[in-house]
């Protein structure tokens, strides 16, 4: 574990990683605003049926003249479930009858009514234009909103499939540059074990502040068009000064790449106030200090070894679904904020001002408690605050919202945990591929999460039982994983191969001295 060494010498927590912490931050922050965007490109606004005597000036000119919006709307639109004009439906002719005193608006057949055959009239009081009032993204093709919600993440899970093991094998400075798909894990292999949960939640909060920012630029962008392009313009400048950022030394040096990560170290070195420090590392230095683990001989960084390869094949396996159950779960409540309550600016701003005392909490508790409990009961927890909101009626709706936030405050901690987690479980080799396994299976939850809504016509609890089943599950499964707290990053599969050896000789040691301490 000679890097850590070096890595100390040269400053883990300095200026260096500070302003390499903050640069990514800012595309964080923007990624994010594009993941909940669709809270409001794609709000669904109040709707009903295109009537003639409400839309139609001709039609209008032929009604009686003593009769007002409300009662032309009463003898045109049939009553929804809600005992609100219904908003799919539309009655073939007037309903006159209605008007009467005696007659009640609930009084109709649905042979009296037809679909919205002449399309639907939408209220621009909130937002001037969205993506289903423009492409009619209601009543039988309302399942296209969450569809679209699908594709845009199944792009996402491309991008991660493909950006892992690419960035195991180009590097991640390249990768980086032109996707910020791999942000946070390349602060963890910059700093040193104990500032690492710092700079990773830091990375994480990043999240948090996005989410307040998309509220705020939604809030002044009621257009889907001009949002979509204010949260897209600033990534110009994230490209600009990516390339101001410095490869992982850490990556360079275990695939022998000496020179280059040789040129990273006395660099960070000069930015950290130690410039005599890094004038006195020369490749002979690195060799000597790197000899361990460059003599290992490197498993390919693929797939298959994550899943074949002694010690990494329960971590790839456990690790996996708990990276599903935040994708899961997160998306498939955190895209439809419209579900929780009728202020989604409101609601977006109270979840990222929410999460940030949760990830701070994490935090710390991360430090002392440890990685392996905090990830099983940060999806428990989770899990347990979205199971209970089925037991609440639909009446309770700040209840539901503030059990709903809750949930996802929770998910939010996983995030944070799994992140770290995954960044400590696996060596340097094969740290990316890894993530971008992670990813992944995240992206493949997201994909699968908005499709999960379309149950609830079925039953409405039924979408929520989902949500909260599968992160308890997840976070059950993590107590399987070896604790990684205090313990420096493996660089090779030896390192994790020998961790694994050393906990299970510390294992037997320990019940030997206590059976013979019985006799």
């Amino acid at each position: 574990m000679a890097f850590s060494e070096l890595l100390d010498q040269v400053g883990s927590l300095g200026r260096f990683q500070v302003l390499q912490t903050v640069a990514l931050v800012v595309p964080i922050m923007w990624l994010t605003t594009h993941n909940m965007l669709e809270n409001f490109s794609a709000a669904v606004p109040s709707h009903r049926c295109w009537v003639p005597l409400l839309d139609n000036s001709t039609a209008q000119a032929s009604a009686p003249g003593a009769l007002g919006p409300e009662a032309l709307l009463a003898v045109s639109i049939p009553l929804g479930p809600d005992h609100e004009p219904h908003q799919c439906r539309r009655f073939r002719h007037p309903q006159w009858q209605l008007l009467e005193p005696n007659t009640t608006a609930t009084n109709w057949s649905e042979a009296a009514t037809e679909p919205c055959v002449d399309g639907w009239v939408y209220d621009h009081s909130t937002f001037t234009s969205t993506i289903v009032a423009e492409w009619d993204l209601v009543c039988d093709s309302q399942a296209l909103k969450p569809m679209a919600q699908s594709i845009f993440l199944a792009g996402i899970l491309v991008g991660a499939a493909v950006c892992g093991q690419t960035s195991d094998r180009f590097g991640r400075k390249l990768v980086l540059t032109w996707s910020y798909l791999q942000l946070a894990v390349w602060v963890v292999e910059w700093t040193s074990a104990q500032a690492r949960a710092l700079a990773m939640t830091f990375n994480a909060l990043g999240f948090s502040f996005g989410q307040v920012l998309l509220a705020a630029v939604a809030y002044g962008v009621r257009d889907w068009t001009l949002l979509q392009l204010a949260v897209s313009a600033p990534f110009f400048l994230c490209f600009v000064y990516s390339w101001w950022l410095a490869e992982s030394a850490r990556w360079l040096l275990v695939t022998g790449r000496l020179e280059r990560g040789l040129q990273e170290l006395q660099r960070v070195a000069a930015i950290n106030g130690k410039r005599a420090v890094g004038d006195t590392l020369t490749t002979e230095v690195l060799l000597s200090a790197m000899q361990e683990e460059l003599s290992v001989k490197q498993a390919p960084a693929s797939l298959g070894t994550l899943f074949y390869t002694p010690g990494l094949g329960l971590r790839t396996c456990v690790s996996i679904p708990c990276w599903f159950a935040f994708g899961f779960t997160f998306f498939g409540l955190a895209l439809d904020l419209q579900a929780l309550g009728s202020n989604i600016f409101l609601l977006l701003v109270l979840l990222g001002a929410f999460d940030i005392p949760a990830k701070i909490s994490t935090l710390l508790l991360l430090s002392r408690l440890g990685r392996r409990p905090m990830q099983a009961s940060s999806l428990v927890l989770a899990g347990l605050c979205i199971l209970a909101n089925t037991l609440v009626p639909l009446e309770m709706v700040a209840l539901r919202a503030a059990l709903a936030l809750l949930g996802l405050c929770g998910v939010g901690a996983a995030f944070i945990c799994i992140t770290i987690y995954t960044g400590e479980l696996f060596p340097t080799v094969l740290r990316m591929t890894a993530v971008g396994l992670g990813q992944m299976s995240a992206r493949a939850g997201g994909i699968l999460g908005p499709l999960v809504r379309l149950l609830g016509v079925h039953s409405p609890s039924l979408p929520l039982l989902m949500y909260g089943a599968v992160p308890v599950l997840s976070g059950l499964a993590a107590l399987l994983l070896p604790e990684t707290q205090n313990l420096p990053l493996p660089d090779t599969i030896q390192d994790v191969q020998n961790q694994a050896v050393k906990k299970a000789t510390h294992g037997t040691r320990e019940r030997s001295v206590l059976k013979s301490t019985q006799f």
